[in-house]
């Protein structure tokens, strides 16, 4: 299967990149090999070539170029773009690849994709951290030599004119792997659909961070065994992978996303947050979420859902017994027998369905139409049915008691809301603080030149809108802080990290108490629905007194 890869460099050093394509190269460091007289040595087996430029100037045509538009003269700008295809290993064997076919392919790739840009082609037969497969590196100066004539998948006119610079959208990727998947179809080259999201998204990033912390894990397990000890753990694991581990163990036997929820926490400290209908989780040793998008589709919120209903489904069929055997086995149970106060997630408050009862007298579409009032008797029976069933779980005893529970709960749901608030005042402070130090830090230096200088009047008129910026912000940290010593802009970030992970598990703690409150206002209203329209129109009565 052919890869596409991407990677800019703002590096205006074209040397090195010409230098990893010639010459043999540590996998892990980036740096190159020395013989035994300190010269680098030359990649065993390579091809290379040049489109608008000669393969060993590149590095002084691509200065010439900006030297000539004026362009990636400062440190921020993008220099070049290199572009890796990564073909199957096993299409040497089965289609007989060679690097001759493979260096072709990289030509009209690089031509047709990136026309008028100055291009060094590369093939490596060796494959990447020994794995032996062939790969092209297309490496194009952002800058455009020549013009060319307007193509389909440019976006802008300037893409087609000299001068201009390369830039990589959304469309154009999908181009570049749309154009890689043609050629490999037409080359009988083995080929996945580049343009579809990946099950299980490892990028560039997490394989080079997964490499290096394999690598310094061995280093360290060689040394405890050294010492005559077992290692614990000899296969290092990222973050993200630690996420997908654990999503996939949780998602095997979770029946629905609150069970889904519990097990990530209670089993693996993960806190999953729902956001505009997406799943997001946070490392136990992260203070920012990682998206299931970021992760790969098998761990965003659709897939997760779909697979939560087939495993709900599977237990209803197997719990599915004939029913000569249930007339025989089957014991009466009471709601409360299967209550275990020993196991943590059914003392945890789990959201229900249960809605609340309509009053037919009160509804007015239930009285205009026969149909839809006999649809409401019966959803209200069922209704009054899960409620029932709910008191008797709970162990509510009396509607007192019940009551009792519900004023609890909001207690709790109060206490837990005014804590978020002095947080989010806390948060709010400290940012305030945070922008005024980064103002008094960037106009500092105006601010002592001015009292170095004679002329301070016209100092002060050339630079007057820094040291009012400076002067405002002396003003106000001086009146945080009474002894004038200011803190440091790292202690303010870090305490602003503190806060707002405070400020998460606040949030959620007030979501779970607004939502077990709204719950036992549905349990408490349905339940003097059941006992009976008095005693709810006597305590609406009693409250509309009370307001009066």
């Amino acid at each position: 299967m052919a890869i596409l890869k991407h990677i800019a460099s703002k590096s205006a050093n074209y040397s090195a990149a010409m230098d990893y394509l010639k010459y043999q190269h540590d996998e892990l460091s980036m740096k190159p090999l020395l013989d035994e007289k300190g010269h680098m040595m030359l990649r065993e087996e390579f091809l290379m070539d040049g489109i608008h430029c000669n393969p060993e100037t590149f590095d002084i045509e691509c200065e010439m170029l900006n030297a000539q538009y004026h362009k990636n003269q400062s440190f921020d700008e993008i220099k070049s773009h290199h572009y890796i295809i990564s073909f199957d290993p096993k299409d040497k064997d089965d289609h007989g690849l060679t690097g001759e076919q493979a260096q072709a392919i990289g030509m009209e790739y690089a031509a047709k994709n990136f026309p008028g840009h100055q291009a060094l082609v590369c093939t490596h037969m060796d494959g990447h951290n020994g794995s032996g497969n062939i790969h092209v590196h297309i490496v194009i100066n952002s800058l455009r030599k020549c013009d060319v004539e307007l193509q389909d998948f440019m976006e802008r006119p300037c893409d087609s004119r000299a001068g201009y610079k390369h830039h990589l959208t959304k469309d154009y990727l999908k181009h570049l792997q749309k154009s890689l998947m043609e050629i490999c179809e037409r080359e009988n080259l083995y080929q996945v659909d580049l343009l579809s999201p990946s099950e299980r998204k490892i990028t560039d990033r997490e394989y080079q961070a997964k490499r290096r912390g394999q690598r310094n894990l061995d280093k360290l397990n060689e040394q405890i065994i050294a010492d005559g000890l077992t290692p614990r753990n000899t296969i290092f694991q990222t973050q993200k992978q630690y996420l997908r581990d654990a999503i996939d163990d949780a998602a095997r036997t979770a029946k629905f996303p609150e069970e889904f929820q519990s097990i990530l926490m209670d089993k693996y400290k993960i806190r999953l947050t729902e956001s505009r209908g997406r799943y997001s989780y946070l490392h136990p040793d992260r203070n920012k979420n990682i998206t299931g998008r970021a992760l790969g589709t098998h761990y965003e919120k659709e897939f997760l859902l779909n697979l939560f209903a087939e495993n709900a489904k599977a237990v209803e069929e197997n719990r599915t017994v004939p029913k000569e055997n249930t007339l025989n086995d089957a014991e009466p149970t009471s709601g409360t027998d299967s209550y275990d106060e020993s196991d943590p997630i059914t003392i945890l408050f789990i959201k229900s369905d249960l809605r609340l009862v309509v009053d037919l007298q009160d509804c007015v579409k239930a009285q205009q139409s026969r149909a839809y009032a006999q649809k409401v008797k019966i959803s209200n029976l069922q209704q009054m049915a899960k409620t029932i069933a709910y008191v008797q779980e709970h162990e509510y005893g009396t509607r007192e008691n019940l009551q009792e529970s519900f004023e609890e709960v909001t207690a709790k749901m109060h206490d837990a809301r005014k804590e978020l608030r002095d947080t989010e005042s806390q948060l709010k402070a400290l940012n305030e603080k945070i922008h005024y130090t980064g103002q008094y830090l960037a106009n500092k230096a105006v601010y002592g030149q001015m009292l170095k200088v004679r002329n301070k009047k016209k100092f002060r008129q050339e630079h007057s809108s820094e040291i009012s910026l400076y002067e405002s912000a002396v003003k106000y940290l001086k009146s945080q802080y009474s002894d004038s010593r200011f803190p440091t802009m790292k202690v303010l970030k870090e305490e602003r990290d503190r806060l707002t992970v405070q400020k998460q598990a606040q949030t959620d703690t007030w979501y779970y108490f607004r939502d077990y409150q709204k719950e036992l206002r549905t349990v408490c209203s349905n339940v003097d629905s059941i006992l009976g329209q008095e005693q709810a129109k006597s305590r609406e009565h009693s409250k509309a007194h009370m307001c009066t």
